[in-house]
Formats: structure tokens, sequence, C-alpha cells
């Protein structure tokens, strides 16, 4: 059941709700994954990387909110539970306890790099559908992007 009616026919709504659901989801976890680095990061770069991932947080819950609005304007339930999040995740699971800055940085590389792939499979699926909703999820890869080659320019 859908409270809000879209304009966007049955079909088109199955495909770009799919594709916020997914946006949401890796978004969200980026944030905590972000965030969990951010409080166990240790060693010499300690201080840039800390502030770097802060960044990349207050990024991913932008555009998360984003995300769920739009899903919602369109008529889709946003999902953002703990549950749903842990099992459809596109990213990899950080350790636990304290992580080297070296190792957190890689980290970073990797799960930036998981969540734009398939933000870029996603903003083909919605090309049709709907360019509203690809308009964003664009706008969130560029910026996704942009915190990617941070973190790859201070692996080298």
């Amino acid at each position: 059941m859908s409270v809000v009616k879209s304009t966007l026919s049955d079909e088109a709504r199955g495909i770009v709700g799919t594709a916020l659901q997914g946006a949401l989801v890796d978004l969200v976890d980026l944030s905590l994954v972000a965030k969990q680095v951010h409080w166990n990061v240790v060693g010499p770069r300690f201080r840039s990387v800390h502030l770097q991932l802060d960044e990349v947080v207050a990024s991913a819950r932008t555009h998360m909110d984003t995300v769920a609005e739009r899903a919602a304007a369109i008529g889709v339930s946003p999902d953002g539970r703990a549950a749903t999040v842990a099992k459809t995740s596109g990213i990899n699971e950080v350790q636990d306890g304290w992580i080297k800055d070296g190792d957190v940085v890689r980290a970073m590389v990797n799960a930036l790099g998981a969540v734009i792939g398939r933000m870029r499979e996603r903003i083909i699926a919605t090309d049709e559908p709907d360019p509203v909703t690809q308009d964003i999820l664009i706008g969130l890869t560029a910026d996704l992007e942009k915190h990617h080659w941070m973190f790859q320019a201070e692996a080298h």
C-alpha cells in the first residue's frame, strides 16, 4: 500500500524505488562505517584522517536524507532500519578495535569504491524511468567520488 500517489507508472516506481532503497542502505552503512573507524583511528595521521572521516559522515547523512525523502515523494516507504542495512549493504565489515590510520584509509577507499560502483548501476537503471532521481544519484555520486579521490591521495 502506498499513501502517496506518484506520477510515475507502477513499473517505473518499482525500478526507482529499488534504486533509492539500495542507495539509502549504502549511505546509512557508509556513515556508520566512517563513524566507527573515526572513533578508532590511531597513528601519525590521526588528526587529518579523523577530520576527513567526519566529512564523509556529514555527506552520507545529508544524501541519505535526500534519498529517503525522494523515495517517500514517489510513494515508496524508505527502510533505514539496522536489520535492513545489515542484510543489504554492499560495504564490507570493518575490523573492531583500534585501527591504524593506513588501514582506515584503505577501508574507506574500498567502502567508497563499493558504494560508488553500486550508485553508478543505479544511475543507469533510473535513466529512463525517472531522470529526477537519476539527477539526485548523479550528484551524490560526484560527492562520494570526491571523498574517494581524497582518501586515495591520502593512501600514497
